[in-house]
Formats: C-alpha cells, sequence, structure tokens
C-alpha cells in the first residue's frame, strides 16, 4: 500500500511553499526519515521526510511549483513498485529515454551524478553523448544549468563522440542567447522584495549616523578573548558588546523599541534582538529572545547558533518572528556606511560597518585610531530625531568605554 507524501503544516501564517528540489527520484530506494524534497516558504527552507520505508514510486509535483499545506507531493510504494504517472511519462520523453527505462529506474548516465539534472540538461547531455560529472556546475548547491553544459561543449573539450557540426550563425544575428539565463524567483526573494518595498512605504525612514572609536573595545577583547573562549568554548566578538549597548539604549529611549498598530503605539519592554544573517538564499533575522537577561557568552553562543542554522536551512518559523529591535553588520562584508532598512514593524535598526584605521584629532594630536561608522535607521513617525541621535550616542558612549557595560551605566 502506498504512503502519501504530504506538505506539512509550514508554520504561523504560511499557507504555501514551493518545491524548490526533489532529492530523491522516483524508483528510488527510501528508508524512514530520508529527505525526500525541499519546500521554499517566504521564511525558510525545509525538507520533507520520508514516513515509511520503500521505493519513491510517484511524484505529483514538479520542482518549481506552488503547493498548499495538506497537499499531495507524491508517494511511496512497496519495494519494486513504481508507479507511471503522466508526468513521470513526460519527464521520460523529455529526457529522450524510453519510457520503460525510465519507470524500471535503470541506470542511466546520471544515476551517479550527486546532484539530480533538470529536464532541459538531462535531454542536452543526452543528446550529446555528455559525460556530467565532467562539467563544472554553476548552479544552486553546484547543480548542472543548461549554460554549464552548453558552455562546456563550446569549450571544444571532447565529449565519448563528435559534437554535432552546427551550421555558423548569420553575422547579423546577435549571439546572446547563451550569455543570459532567467531562473525563477525563489518565494524566500520574493518575500524579501515585499517587506522591503513594503517598509519604504509605509513607514518614514530616516537615518541617523555616528562614528565610534574602537579602541578600549578591541583592547579589553584582545586582554580577555582567550580567557573566554577557554571558559565559555565561545569566542568573543564584538557582536555581543553592540547588541548589550543597544539594550541600554532601548532602555533609556522606549520609542526605539516600540511599534505602530493603527492609532497606537505599542512600547514593548522586553528585549527580542534581531540579527541580520546573509545566506545562500538571501537575507533572514531570526531573533535572539529575551537577550536582556543573557550575558556576553549566552548572547554569542546563541549568535552562532542561529547564524550556523540559518545558513543551514534549519531555522524554525518562530525563530524568524516576534523581534523588537534589529542589528546587521553590514561591516562583515567591507561595507564601510550604509543606510538599514527597517525590518517592519519595527521602529529601528543598527547598522553596523567596517572597523577602519583613520587619522583622529586626539587631545590636541593627530592619532592613528580604528574608527567605525554606525547608523541607525528609524521611523519617524514615532521616533524623534533628538532621541535617535541620542539613542546612537548612547551605543557609543558604551562601546568606547566597555565597562560602563558591565556596570549598566
Amino acid at each position: 500500500m502506498a504512503t502519501e507524501i504530504i506538505v506539512p503544516t509550514l508554520g504561523e501564517s504560511v499557507t504555501e511553499a514551493t518545491v524548490a528540489q526533489w532529492l530523491k527520484q522516483v524508483g528510488d530506494n527510501v528508508a524512514v526519515d530520508d529527505p525526500l524534497v525541499e519546500l521554499e516558504t517566504d521564511k525558510v527552507t525545509l525538507e520533507v521526510n520520508a514516513s515509511a520505508a520503500g521505493v519513491l514510486s510517484e511524484i505529483s509535483v514538479q520542482e518549481g511549483d506552488n503547493v498548499a499545506v495538506g497537499a499531495i507531493l507524491g508517494a511511496i510504494g512497496e519495494a519494486g513498485a513504481v508507479k507511471v504517472t503522466e508526468k513521470t511519462n513526460e519527464k521520460a520523453k523529455e529526457a529522450g529515454t524510453p519510457k520503460a527505462a525510465q519507470v524500471a529506474a535503470e541506470p542511466t548516465a546520471n544515476d551517479d551524478v550527486d546532484m539530480p539534472l533538470s529536464p532541459a540538461v538531462q535531454k542536452l547531455v543526452a543528446e550529446n553523448n555528455l559525460d556530467p560529472k565532467k562539467i563544472s556546475g554553476t548552479g544552486k548547491d553546484g547543480r548542472l544549468t543548461k549554460g554549464d553544459v552548453l558552455e562546456f561543449m563550446e569549450s571544444g573539450v571532447s565529449a565519448d563522440k563528435p559534437a554535432p557540426v552546427v551550421a555558423p550563425e548569420p553575422s547579423n544575428k546577435p549571439k546572446n542567447e547563451n550569455r543570459e539565463e532567467r531562473v525563477r524567483m525563489t518565494r524566500l526573494r520574493k518575500r524579501i522584495s515585499e517587506r522591503l518595498k513594503e517598509a519604504q512605504n509605509t513607514a518614514a525612514i530616516l537615518t541617523t549616523f555616528n562614528e565610534i572609536d574602537m579602541t578600549n573595545c578591541m583592547a579589553l577583547r584582545s586582554e580577555y578573548k582567550d580567557s573566554f573562549e577557554k571558559r565559555h568554548g565561545i569566542k568573543l566578538g564584538f557582536m555581543s558588546f553592540f547588541v548589550k549597548a543597544a539594550i541600554q539604549g532601548l532602555k533609556d529611549f522606549p520609542a526605539v523599541n516600540a511599534e505602530i498598530d493603527g492609532d497606537e503605539l505599542v512600547y514593548k519592554n522586553y528585549y527580542d534582538i534581531g540579527v541580520a544573517v546573509s545566506t545562500p538564499t538571501g537575507l533572514v533575522v531570526p531573533v535572539l529572545r529575551g537577550a536582556d537577561e543573557k550575558s556576553f557568552a549566552d548572547i554569542e553562543a546563541g549568535i552562532m547558533d542561529l547564524g550556523t542554522r540559518a545558513r543551514d536551512g534549519k531555522l524554525e518559523m518562530d525563530e524568524l518572528m516576534g523581534g523588537t529591535f534589529t542589528v546587521t553588520n553590514g561591516g562583515i562584508f567591507g561595507s564601510l556606511m550604509s543606510t538599514p532598512i527597517l525590518n517592519t514593524p519595527q521602529s529601528g535598526i543598527l547598522g553596523m560597518h567596517k572597523i577602519q584605521p583613520r587619522p583622529m584629532a586626539v587631545d590636541g594630536e593627530v592619532k592613528i585610531r580604528p574608527m567605525m561608522y554606525i547608523a541607525l535607521s528609524y521611523d519617524h513617525r514615532i521616533i524623534d530625531g533628538k532621541e535617535a541621535v541620542s539613542f546612537l550616542v548612547r551605543i557609543k558612549d558604551a562601546i568606547e568605554d566597555p565597562q560602563r557595560l558591565l556596570l549598566d551605566l
């Protein structure tokens, strides 16, 4: 008896996903909990695992299709039982492979390739008798694209048989057809686009800047980083200093930790700090809950855990919701200055940047100091300029004299 593969519950307010990639193909043996297919939502990418052992007998939806919660993705049958579906037959025809061979899951030229090939790539490889293992992939996770195969053929590398002779194109015909590749926008990327545009359309965003002399903070970190790591098992970074400093600023200026809900201002007396993380599929902002109650070590460990799982696509849906304020660090990519966009409905976001040695006037003398520009983008509907500037100065004072963080001054 076949076991249906069902789209699981995706999280609060998420009712639909996109089939990103099938990790198994029809005819493949599967064990319980084997990952079968990746689904992409507007927040995270998640895997659907096998609930029973057997053979993947049916794929009901293809990569790129949108599916609702509870929809049937395919089926797992008993060993040796592969259901011949209309989509399976179409896929076999498109790949130029006899249907019977496809259904029986006989070995093909692509069976020992780590990444599955798309129908277009399979067809191109089969028509030109190419070995896909000899072609470098530039697609997601190293997958082969049609452009990779065409570039391989144009490079003149010999295949198992000579490539067909192609008549030269007329001189007046554009030769750009292989220089572009159209890729469907991921659901996460579309959601990011929507949220950024929504923030610009709904909030009165303004950005104020300041600069921090990182000398004392860097000296403190350098002095204690080895003993800190030995005691807590985590490296001492700058993020914990800035999160602590931001929380003190939020306590002094509650409007920066508030949001607008209709005609009301909602002031939050808790501090769930979002930390922007760049992943292969786009920017996500996991939330560090109760950051005001955490130590430096707890903050560093929490950020490390969230960042690692974000890049691996292992975050839970609720870990991306409900933050009160966000910190983003463009400095790790070399950014010297930027104007971050609000993570709505939050009213403020702190931008950190690259530490750059610059000549500064210190006690009447010019000295080289490690300086960092910081930026606060804020919703001017709820935060006045005086509050925004004072909040940023509060962070500057705390970082330039980090002992204040320990004494809560």
